[in-house]
């Protein structure tokens, strides 16, 4: 019989909760800290009441990675599933912590564990863990699960318009994005995730909402290659008619393969803030 797979991932992969159920997919949350408070992402907080709260609030929130006990827990309910072993994708380590839990608990799993650092966050990472689950359900074992999450990791893209800069700077862990960022005035920032290291760098920025969005579109799709099927989402901090709008230019324009729209964690959106809006994903 062949090995029954566990799919483990953390809550900033922005999968839909359909998509999660639909392929059995496990979440180990992060943390929402705000001032005395501790929300678990996905489970305390929603990403509406987050965004929602964000830039009415003098106190800003920070984030805090799962604890191995939290990942060891997910594996244990895994092989109390009956699973043989487990395959763990979670957000860039040059991001989060998170990877460092995970490859902790591994090291007292029932079952054995396997650990990917997605070099990504959102759809990055998710997009990387639906590859994955569908090659679980066509039989494929973890060697060949891994060789699609690999291949998905080098093709994706993903790139990130901001409404401003304020949480850019105030979140950390954005290296290069910042320094460049900082010396320009009255512009909507362009970033994106660099998915050979893991980190954020600056692309071209806008000098209004408008300009910066299409500005993300055309170096989205300058990236990818539109000769072959794409799989793409659309993603967005609180402002769901413009990712609408965005998501209807791209399917009348390039008819990607697969097309959704899915809101950010509040764990990356302490981070970007407000507003922000983003394209994500691959071509096969």
């Amino acid at each position: 019989m062949p090995e029954k797979i566990a799919i483990i991932t953390d809550s900033t992969c922005d999968i839909p909760a359909e998509w999660r159920e639909k392929y059995d997919i496990s979440i180990v949350p992060l943390t929402i800290v705000w001032g005395e408070d501790q929300y678990l992402e996905g489970i305390d907080i929603s990403p509406e009441a987050f965004y929602e709260r964000l830039p009415n609030d003098p106190n800003h929130p920070t984030t805090s990675q799962p604890t191995p006990k939290a990942f060891l827990n997910a594996f244990q309910e895994a092989a109390d599933k009956g699973y043989d072993q487990i395959l763990a994708i979670v957000i860039s380590g040059a991001m989060s912590g998170t990877i460092l839990s995970a490859q902790q608990a591994a090291e007292q799993s029932p079952i054995p564990t396997t650990i990917v650092d997605s070099k990504n966050n959102s759809m990055g990472l998710g997009w990387q863990v639906i590859a994955a689950a569908r090659e679980r359900e066509q039989g494929g074992n973890l060697e060949s699960m891994l060789k699609e999450v690999e291949n998905v990791r080098q093709n994706v893209h993903y790139f990130i318009s901001l409404d401003t800069m304020k949480y850019l700077n105030r979140g950390g862990r954005i290296g290069d994005a910042v320094k460049f960022l900082s010396s320009v005035l009255n512009i909507k920032p362009l970033i994106y995730v660099n998915h050979d290291s893991g980190t954020v760098g600056a692309s071209i920025p806008g000098r209004s909402r408008s300009s910066a969005i299409n500005g993300m579109y055309k170096q989205f799709f300058k990236n990818i290659d539109t000769t072959k099927p794409m799989h793409i989402t659309v993603l967005h901090n609180a402002a769901l008619e413009e990712a609408k709008n965005l998501a209807e230019r791209i399917k009348q324009e390039y008819n990607p393969k697969e097309l959704f729209i899915s809101i950010v964690s509040p764990v990356l959106g302490v981070h970007t803030g407000p507003k922000a809006i983003a394209i994500c994903g691959y071509n096969e």
